[in-house]
């Protein structure tokens, strides 16, 4: 720290000596400047001739970070015009004038008041000028300066990142690139050395290097391994001043992690392995695992397994769990302990990927044995066969023998069998079966035309365990019997003409049988002895198990008898022989001259005999009269029935109109308009009826019909009541109720005010005096009773 100070001080007192040698250079190489072709005209019009100004500056410098007591002399401005006699006034301006520095207005000298940092900020500029120190008039015009600041090292190197990380793989080569790391310093790096670094390696020897020059980190020794350790902690550090002593320094952390390479091989912790399964296990079952070891990691220790060799390498199998990495040993048949009970396996661990840079480590594989025992199970019992194909003929009756079936028990205790149907596969119940020897016969009747084959499961179990139980499909075919008698493959009808030709052909027919082939065709036909006879048609077999029917005579009557039925017997070809008789339907029609049927109707005679083509219209006549009337009753009663007078939809005396203000009495005629009461259809004439047409047409009397704005209202109704009785148009039922006055002859008297002031009252209406102005007009009609009565 002492000598830190002293030196510091030394380069204070340099810079100094600096300045002012720098400054006396200055002032000898400017003690005159001259500035041509400036003039200035007088008041009085002369021609001034400018001063000559000759400044003793250039440049000045100054030390960062001076911290002495007082303030720093930066340098000194001068005008060859001063004299001395104190009339020149120097101001300084510009960018910390007056803040950073101030200057001496007499001598001109420029100080500065505050510590520097060359790292905030390099130089300054101001501006500098003289003026008159009474009337300050510039006596030369203002000039610009620079103040720098003088670096000093003040700074220490930062590294970009504090901590850095970085990777080198395993066994990697002595000089192996690892990581760049950079440092910076704020310091000026053209002045001196401040700002040269060198970097060197304080933690991480002697694994890692660094390169002075270049902060690049490299391996140092060879083979190191992931597996023994894989972090490293290096410390760098960079120094300036070139790294000599005196220099400022810093330092970061680089972790550096080996990365892994395949560098090991799998290795079986054992020698052998012992395994145990159950005869019972079904294949795809683990009968145990295996696993290698690698301390590579990622790809690097990805193992597969195999069997190479052993007795159970048809009965087992070995795949990899690549989770686990384990080899997992699998059944791949099915086991009996009765035949043998112990396999043995090789197994071999390898690598699945192999670096070529190692492979003077391998063999990168290694192998076990595995040694597999089998386990006794209580094994279900085995039926002799997968499955059972049984025969028994149609109509054997129950108890009829059908077959066996036939399980035993594969362990060595041989227990018991018995037998049991499935009953969800017999639901109609035709079998039964022995539960001591498997023996399967009939309980009813089978039908093959109904159910030829049947399916039915059996199942064996011990006897003194329900549990251990197989099954086997059984299925049973019904043998035919010549049960069927052979029959038409479909109702056949037949047409034959009034006239037919000799032998004319009517039909084809085929026959059917639902037995089987060797108890159906070929079919023989035939007809009865009795129809041979006395022969209307004869019957040809084809000989293909298809007959012909012919016609024998050459003219019917279909008016004497329209239908003919040919029996006809069918035999088939069986042992013994079924043979059925069908009907074949033969009806007479009416033919055109070619022989093709225009009619097998018989009642189209019994219609010419009894009615005529005119009877037949006028039927058919009276049916759409009667459908028409019907129609139009139909209509009309549908119809909406309209009103028997004519009235507008909306009749202005329909409406019902509330009003919520008070009146003003008799005086107000604004109040309402009595017009509205009209029917407007009646001021321009008479209403018209719909059900009668008027005799003659009734014309009102125009003295009658007041004005449509009168508000008389007895007038109106008056009017009202004259043109309904005078009007002969009117309707005897006609619904207009008017009455002169509301209330007379009624026993419970008007409730209305119309006619109060002529009834005989014992009402006082005198308060309506005192009502107000309003009521003045109802006071002089109510309640002057007692004057009209003194008057008279």
């Amino acid at each position: 720290m002492k000598v830190d100070d002293c030196l510091h001080t030394a380069l204070v007192c340099l810079g100094m000596l600096c300045c002012s040698f720098t400054m006396e250079i200055e002032k000898m190489n400017h003690l005159r400047s001259s500035l041509h072709g400036h003039h200035e005209k007088g008041k009085e019009g002369q021609v001034l001739h400018r001063s000559k100004r000759g400044w003793v500056w250039n440049q000045f410098f100054v030390i960062e970070e001076y911290t002495g007591p007082d303030p720093v002399l930066v340098g000194r401005l001068h005008s060859d015009i001063d004299s001395g006699d104190g009339n020149i006034k120097y101001i300084l301006s510009g960018e910390g004038a007056g803040i950073i520095f101030v200057i001496d207005d007499k001598s001109g000298n420029i100080h500065a008041t505050k510590t520097l940092d060359r790292e905030e900020r390099a130089q300054y500029t101001l501006t500098a000028q003289a003026v008159d120190r009474n009337t300050n008039r510039p006596l030369e015009p203002p000039s610009e300066f620079i103040v720098k600041v003088q670096d000093i090292n003040d700074n220490p190197p930062e590294f970009l990142h504090e901590n850095y990380h970085a990777n080198v793989p395993e066994r990697s080569n002595v000089g192996t690139s690892v990581i760049q790391v950079t440092a910076s310093d704020a310091d000026d790096p053209t002045y001196g050395n401040s700002a040269k670094l060198v970097y060197s390696i304080l933690e991480g020897q002697p694994y890692f290097s660094v390169e002075a020059q270049t902060g690049i980190i490299r391996t140092a020794l060879p083979n190191m391994d992931r597996e023994a350790k894989e972090e490293y902690h290096v410390v760098i550090q960079a120094k300036d001043m070139g790294g000599h002593m005196g220099g400022l320094s810093g330092t970061t952390k680089v972790t550096i992690t080996l990365t892994d390479v395949n560098d090991n091989p799998p290795k079986f912790p054992q020698s052998v392995y012992q395994m145990s399964i159950s005869e019972a296990s079904i294949p795809g079952e683990e009968a145990g695992r295996v696993k290698a070891k690698d301390p590579d990691i990622g790809e690097n220790g990805l193992v597969t397994y195999n069997i190479i060799d052993g007795d159970g390498i048809e009965m087992f199998e070995i795949t990899t769990d690549y989770e686990t990495q384990e080899g997992v040993v699998k059944l791949k048949k099915h086991l009996d302990y009765e035949t043998k009970r112990t396999y043995s396996l090789k197994v071999e661990a390898a690598n699945i990927h192999i670096d070529p840079k190692f492979i003077s480590n391998g063999p990168f594989k290694d192998t076990v044995t595995v040694k597999i025992n089998v386990e006794d199970a209580d094994e279900p019992p085995i039926f002799l066969a997968p499955f059972y194909i049984l025969e028994v003929e149609e109509n054997a009756g129950p108890g009829a023998p059908v077959g066996r079936v036939h399980a035993k028990d594969p362990d060595a205790k041989n227990s018991l069998i018995s037998y049991l149907i499935d009953r969800h596969t017999d639901l109609d119940r035709y079998f039964s079966i022995s539960p001591e020897d498997g023996s399967i016969m009939t309980t009813k009747n089978l039908d093959r035309e109904e159910m030829a084959w049947h399916n039915i499961s059996v199942f064996a179990y011990e006897l003194h365990n329900r549990h251990q139980e197989a099954k086997v499909p059984v299925v049973i075919k019904v043998l035919d019997v010549n049960d069927n008698a052979p029959k038409f493959k479909e109702p056949y009808e037949a047409a034959v003409c009034e006239k037919p030709q000799t032998n004319e052909l009517l039909i084809t027919i085929k026959a059917e049988d639902k037995d089987a082939a060797a108890n159906g065709p070929r079919f023989i036909f035939g007809l009865p002895p009795e129809m041979i006879q006395k022969p209307n048609f004869t019957l040809q077999d084809n000989k293909d198990n298809t007959a012909s029917v012919y016609t024998k005579r050459t003219s019917f009557n279909r008016q004497t008898q329209d239908l003919y039925f040919l029996p006809i017997v069918i035999s088939d070809g069986g042992s013994p022989p079924q043979s059925s008789t069908n009907m074949l339907t033969i009806r007479v029609c009416g033919c055109n001259g070619e022989g093709k049927v225009t009619s097998c109707n018989p009642e189209a005679y019994i219609l010419n005999a009894g009615l005529s083509t005119g009877a037949l219209i006028a039927i058919l006549a009276c049916i759409v009269i009667l459908l028409v009337i019907v129609v139009l009753f139909v209509t009309l009663k549908r119809q909406k029935k309209e009103p028997l007078i004519v009235f507008e939809e909306e009749d202005v005396r329909e409406n019902i109109i509330t009003y919520d203000d008070e009146g003003g009495g008799e005086e107000d005629t604004e109040a309402f308009d009595i017009a509205t009461l009209q029917n407007p259809d009646g001021i321009n004439g008479f209403i018209p009826r719909k059900d009668i047409k008027p005799e003659y047409q009734y014309m009102p009397r125009p003295g009658l019909r007041p004005a449509p704005n009168s508000v008389d209202v007895d007038d109106f109704i008056n009017t009202r009541i004259q043109e309904a009785d005078n009007d002969p148009t009117a309707p005897p039922y006609d619904s207009i109720q008017i009455y002169g006055y509301e209330g007379r002859g009624s026993v419970a008297g008007s409730l209305s005010s119309l006619e109060s002031a002529t009834t005989d009252s014992d009402l006082d209406y005198d308060y309506l005096q005192n009502w107000g102005p309003r009521f003045k007009k109802l006071a002089d009609l109510y309640g002057s009773k007692d004057t009209f009565e003194d008057d008279s």
